[in-house]
């Protein structure tokens, strides 16, 4: 008897050894650090197609972006565009056929975006813009645009000139330097500053042409509106490196920049607010190419699946002359 209960045990402890095994097997694996996209742990890789290089504000906006991007652990796959959509069309290309979570970009010109854009979307590739907008009627094509105002900016520096010259009789002649033709700030910034000085027939807009925001371009064509109008008392310069070249065509006709003509800028670069310390430029209207921080956010939250606002503006400002000398040491590009 004794004997057989010793056996009973026995097989019981088998069993019960047997059931432990089970119920300690090694529980499924998570998520592979491999995974992609935002939901999954694993690291986010954006692909991000750049306009160029051709200002200061430009190269300060891809500083901004790769340090934020090395910051947040996201990976960054990063294209110069070279100032040619054709290009930034094949970078756009080339990250749908990497598989990448995300696509971040700055449009060179405003149109003719919708069939690469439409290969994202059919690929489940969320798309973000920033810096400036696209024109289309699917604006289903991209989630958010990142970005400032510049209908608001060529406002700002068309009412900063109606103040100045409130006490004046007229005629003011201005001439334009616009920034690359077909592109959103071009666009926009000479729409907002005929807006707000198109109720005052002493402004009159006497040459405008695109200097496609480089400091050699702007240059090249101040010296042709020098040559070309007799009397000029305003430049509205679309971006800051325009304004600079435009500044050297200036002081070479014998001119003094900030006083014989008055010289209205886009954009806050440091060099500006240099030249306005000395007198140079009157105004700066400022447009913060600091966006990294904020890209970076917006991709992990689309990259997720997380809804995000159709619109997320920066906050900016406006700097006459007499403020240059205190703002200047916090320009930080």
């Amino acid at each position: 008897m004794a004997r057989r209960a010793a056996l009973v045990l026995t097989a019981a402890l088998l069993v019960s050894s047997a059931l432990t095994a089970c119920s300690t097997k090694s529980p499924a694996p998570g998520p592979s650090s491999e995974a992609k996209g935002g939901g999954s742990g694993g690291t986010i890789t954006l692909g991000f197609a750049q306009v160029g290089a051709e200002s200061g504000w430009r190269t300060a906006n891809t500083k901004s972006v790769q340090e934020a991007a090395k910051k947040a652990g996201i990976t960054l796959k990063f294209s110069d565009g070279q100032q040619k959509q054709e290009n930034q069309i094949k970078a756009i290309r080339t990250f749908i056929q990497q598989k990448v979570d995300v696509i971040a970009f700055s449009p060179v010109v405003e149109s003719g975006w919708d069939t690469v854009l439409k290969e994202a979307k059919d690929a489940g590739i969320p798309v973000i813009l920033t810096d400036r907008a696209v024109d289309t009627k699917d604006t289903s094509l991209y989630k958010t645009f990142l970005g400032s105002d510049f209908v608001k900016e060529g406002k700002s520096a068309g009412e900063w000139l109606t103040g100045a010259y409130a006490n004046e009789q007229g005629p003011v002649n201005i001439v334009e330097l616009q920034g690359t033709t077909g592109s959103a700030p071009a666009n926009d910034r000479k729409a907002g500053f005929a807006d707000a000085i198109r109720a005052d027939g002493k402004f009159k807009i006497v040459a405008s042409q695109s200097g496609d925001f480089t400091r050699a371009k702007g240059k090249e064509v101040m010296q042709a509106f020098l040559k070309s109008q007799n009397h000029i008392d305003v430049l509205y310069a679309h971006n800051d490196d325009m304004a600079l070249g435009a500044i050297q065509a200036i002081e070479e006709s014998g001119k003094k920049p900030g006083t014989d003509i008055k010289v209205i800028s886009v954009d806050g670069i440091k060099d500006a607010f240099v030249a306005m310390t000395e007198g140079k430029i009157n105004v700066v209207v400022e447009c913060n190419p600091m966006l990294g921080d904020q890209l970076m956010e917006l991709t992990r939250k689309v990259a997720a699946g997380e809804s995000v606002p159709a619109r997320v503006e920066t906050v900016e400002g406006v700097f006459p002359q007499d403020k240059a000398a205190a703002a200047l040491p916090s320009r930080n590009y």
